[in-house]
């Protein structure tokens, strides 16, 4: 169960760095693109920085820190000790 669990994380996770990758890569191509007065999705991106970037964000960085925590207790606390 754990196992599972763990695979499902981090499968998430990988996802998740991804898109926040991908917003990124959205957002530098869209302030060179401003500077140069091409609009190419700026204020697409500022919509949708708080609704979808911010959590991404948020949610990897909690399932990067679950991860550890879930590791570390299974490798400390749950070993037997002779």
């Amino acid at each position: 169960m754990k196992e599972k669990f763990l695979n499902g994380l981090n499968f998430i996770l990988v996802a998740d760095v991804f898109l926040v990758f991908f917003g990124f890569a959205w957002f530098a191509v869209a302030v060179i693109c401003d500077a140069t007065g091409v609009p190419l999705g700026l204020d697409l991106w500022h919509q949708l920085w708080q609704p979808v970037f911010n959590p991404a964000i948020g949610i990897l960085m909690g399932g990067a820190i679950l991860s550890g925590v879930i590791s570390w207790v299974s490798k400390n606390v749950f070993v037997k000790k002779t």
